[in-house]
């Protein structure tokens, strides 16, 4: 049998045993949630214009096949109506319900210096919930959706649309003419349109720096065709020099899947594009 003297011996070295278990644990798992927190992280998200031949439930149950759950929401069908405002709550709730978060509103477009209608589009957002519209003012109309974008204390990105946009063709375009103005103006770099510009992709993603607000991705057969558009992973754009570039940066937007081809169609590109940008970023070791 056991002394008393012995006992307690043994008893309070268990208990010390016990605490530097336990330790050592919380000093694990710190390390680990330390280890969890600075794994790089791409956000997948989806440009609801992929969807434009669709109304909203349709839009909400293909989110629920491409298991995302991010959407960048444009005015198109019932997809976020801009008016009338309860059409606007209607959809807003129905995302919520569905478990869809609204990352940003558009392309919202801003062709007149008509304060009224620019301030319409303004309390749409603010409707809507979401800080961050993707846009495409005029050069002209810039300084006037400035103002809002103050009043409003609101991002605005704006979106380039290649060589087509006589105003923003390339997101470079874009940055030369915000670089003095407000920092809450920014870029939404669309992929493709960008590389039928000229522009290298990566490279435009390191100038943006802290001015990128968005990005819509997409892939393109041959960089200069904007009909060569496949699934991502299928064409030449390059998928993984885009993901490091937005890692070194450290972008904390989201990468929107724009998918305009199949129209009719564009679940099964979608769900491939989004198996092929899952699978590149499990093996970079980046979380989604």
């Amino acid at each position: 049998m056991m002394s008393a003297t012995n006992r307690r011996n043994f008893l309070r070295n268990g208990a010390v045993a016990t605490a530097a278990a336990c330790a050592l644990s919380s000093h694990e798992l710190s390390v680990a949630a330390v280890a969890a927190e600075t794994k790089p992280r791409i956000r997948l998200g989806v440009a609801s214009y992929s969807f434009h031949k669709f109304d909203r439930a349709h839009v909400i149950e293909f989110m629920k096949h491409l298991n995302a759950t991010w959407l960048n929401a444009k005015d198109v069908k019932d997809h976020l109506p801009m008016a009338p405002p309860p059409a606007t709550d209607e959809a807003v709730a129905a995302y919520k319900a569905a478990g869809i978060e609204l990352t940003a509103a558009g392309v919202i477009y801003f062709p007149t210096k008509d304060a009224a209608d620019i301030q319409q589009k303004f309390e749409y957002c603010k409707r809507a919930g979401v800080s961050l519209i993707v846009g495409s003012p005029t050069r002209e109309t810039l300084p006037v959706v400035e103002n809002f974008v103050k009043q409003y204390d609101m991002r605005l990105a704006i979106h380039n649309h290649g060589p087509e946009d006589k105003e923003w063709p390339s997101p470079l375009d874009i940055l030369k003419v915000i670089e003095p103005m407000d920092k809450r103006i920014g870029v939404c770099i669309d992929v493709g349109h960008t590389a039928r510009t000229g522009s290298d992709v990566v490279e435009a993603i390191h100038k943006a720096g802290p001015r990128l607000f968005d990005m819509h991705i997409k892939d393109l057969a041959d960089m200069k065709v904007k009909e060569s558009q496949v699934a991502v992973g299928d064409g030449k754009m390059p998928v993984r020099g885009i993901f490091e570039a937005l890692n070194a940066i450290g972008y904390k937007g989201y990468v929107d899947l724009e998918y305009e081809i199949n129209e009719d169609d564009p679940l099964p590109g979608m769900m491939k594009s989004f198996a092929f940008m899952r699978g590149m970023l499990g093996g970079m070791g980046y979380e989604d």
